[in-house]
């Protein structure tokens, strides 16, 4: 026993690792390490060959049923907000596992389908052969690498390379820098006199749309809104460098921009869930 133990432990990391990705919550992740470490026990681990590929085929077992299940039971909460997964959630420790994959990369991973984010998760990130892969999720090797790159476009982005991308990523970069250090001069720089921002009902603090005209309005916006600014990131938004923030492990906000001649001439402000769903985001 004590040493069925150690060879768990060497492995925990890993299979943790493998769990928070396809998952993207620590309790979670948590729960399916555990629940492969009873199956290992109940287990002669004499008729294991790879310890280590036993390992990650039950834990990407475990994850597929509970993200089938997340996906046929997911039910939102009445203001449209996301809830805490439970009391066991360490907001500090999802954070720093968050950070080491990429909160942009989770919330892409989350529009997957189960067997998509299985197939990509266990071949692109952990260099799992696509013949291991196919048993957990009841696919033939050939559809499930199709269904890891149909993942990779979805979590790269499908579209065709945009010359003018990097262009208007500066300028968003830009934008994020300047309202998180509440930066008047650099702001004013950066939006067109015209600027119009449109934000949904859900976004702002009260129940009805909110619309701003002029630089002015949209600059003092931004600054009012540093501490939102301070916990989004960058993220490609239907094909445009945006901006989303995630709240309890979810997408809760994007901002999606029109730049014209380095100017920032629109602002979209969507919180709205139904119009979060339908937004394509990828990965810069």
């Amino acid at each position: 026993m004590d040493t069925l133990t150690e060879r768990f432990e060497q492995e925990r990391p890993r299979l943790r690792a493998v769990a928070y990705r396809m998952l993207g919550s620590a309790a979670e992740a948590d729960d399916a390490v555990q629940e492969t470490w009873l199956r290992f026990h109940r287990t002669d681990a004499g008729e294991i060959g790879n310890i280590p590929a036993w390992l990650t085929t039950v834990v990407a077992r475990v994850c597929l049923s509970l993200l089938r299940t997340r996906r046929n039971h997911r039910e939102e909460p009445l203001d449209g907000q996301p809830e805490p997964d439970d009391d066991r959630r360490d907001p500090g420790q999802e954070a720093e596992l968050a950070d080491t994959v990429g909160r942009a990369l989770l919330v892409v991973l989350d529009a997957l389908g189960p067997a998509e984010r299985v197939a990509f998760v266990l071949h692109d990130m952990f260099a799992v052969p696509f013949d291991e892969i196919a048993p957990v999720i009841g696919k033939t090797p050939a559809a499930t690498r199709q269904l890891a790159s149909r993942a990779r476009r979805r979590v790269k982005g499908g579209a065709p390379a945009d010359a003018d991308l990097p262009r208007r990523r500066k300028v968003v970069e830009a934008f994020l820098a300047a309202s998180r250090g509440g930066d008047f001069e650099a702001l004013l720089a950066l939006l067109d006199p015209d600027v119009v921002l449109h934000a949904d009902r859900f976004a702002g603090p009260t129940p009805a749309p909110v619309v701003l005209r002029g630089v002015e309005s949209v600059r003092r916006g931004a600054i009012l809104a540093s501490e939102r600014a301070r916990a989004s990131e960058l993220a490609l938004v239907d094909g445009a460098p945006g901006l989303f923030m995630v709240r309890e492990g979810r997408l809760a906000v994007v901002l999606a921009f029109r730049v014209d001649d380095d100017r920032i001439t629109g602002i979209d402000v969507i919180a709205d869930p139904d119009r979060l769903a339908g937004l394509e985001l990828a990965v810069l």
